[in-house]
């Protein structure tokens, strides 16, 4: 019999399964989460009275664009999952956290509503605010977490709201982190990205945090790209892999960035 405090987190699992396929039926969630068919019909019945889901016959179908995402915004690779979970587990439980758009921030938002110390019904406790489209319709079916969506152009390679209106939104609101996905990062070029507009935006999400947390796979450590989001003494924490190469780690450090390598 599986426990009422597991509900919020199968919910979670059960929304995930559903980003991936689009539907399930009442035997693949048993046999995905380890419980009971009964179990599951009732999970998909409330899911589908709280509206973030569709009850078929034997199932349920997804109701949202949240779930029409190309596959490299799908569930990524371990290193990418590692790195999210670590950095979510940074994150305060009441605190306003902001996320920039990309494929690691994107698995950042789905590790913290995961978190089952978040997963609690009744009066969200922890706020997202993001200019990432995709992160915004995805948070906002988690009903134990509040949801702020930036205004802006949207950009449809990286699902970014960017631009002046994007960053006056910002002007009006402070965040205690900031969770920055990057396309390169290192001491001399700081954190940085491959679009200008984007670049606005992340930084003045860095001036509004009072925690800057860059998470890269080890692989960005080694690039370079267009635009400097900030300099490398405004970044206080990098999440990376344990790939991450030596000399590049310890620069980094030795710049007064706090390292975690996962």
């Amino acid at each position: 019999m599986t426990a009422p405090a597991d509900r919020p987190q199968r919910w979670n699992r059960l929304l995930e399964l559903l980003t991936e396929t689009g539907r399930l039926s009442v035997e693949e969630a048993s046999e995905q989460l380890g419980v009971s068919a009964a179990t599951v019909r009732r999970d998909f019945t409330a899911l589908a009275d709280q509206q973030l889901a569709t009850r078929t016959h034997g199932g349920i179908v997804a109701t949202s664009v949240a779930y029409e995402l190309p596959a490299r915004y799908r569930h990524g690779d371990q290193a990418k999952q590692r790195i999210a979970e670590y950095a979510a587990a940074l994150i305060d439980p009441d605190a306003v956290v902001g996320l920039n758009g990309g494929t690691t921030t994107t698995e950042v938002a789905r590790a913290l509503a995961g978190r089952a110390d978040l997963s609690v019904p009744g009066d969200a406790r922890l706020t997202i605010v993001t200019n990432a489209l995709n992160i915004a319709a995805e948070m906002v079916l988690r009903p134990h977490l509040r949801t702020i969506c930036l205004g802006g152009t949207a950009r449809r390679e990286s699902y970014e709201l960017h631009g002046p209106l994007a960053e006056r939104s910002l002007a009006e609101l402070r965040v205690a982190t900031v969770i920055l996905g990057v396309n390169a990062i290192s001491v001399d070029g700081g954190a940085q990205c491959t679009h200008l507009d984007e670049a606005g935006v992340n930084a003045e999400m860095v001036r509004r945090a009072n925690l800057v947390v860059v998470v890269a796979t080890s692989d960005k450590l080694q690039r370079s790209a267009l635009a400097r989001i900030c300099p490398i003494e405004k970044v206080h924490v990098l999440v990376t892999d344990a790939d991450a190469d030596p000399d590049a780690v310890a620069a980094i450090r030795g710049a007064g960035v706090r390292v975690e390598l996962v």
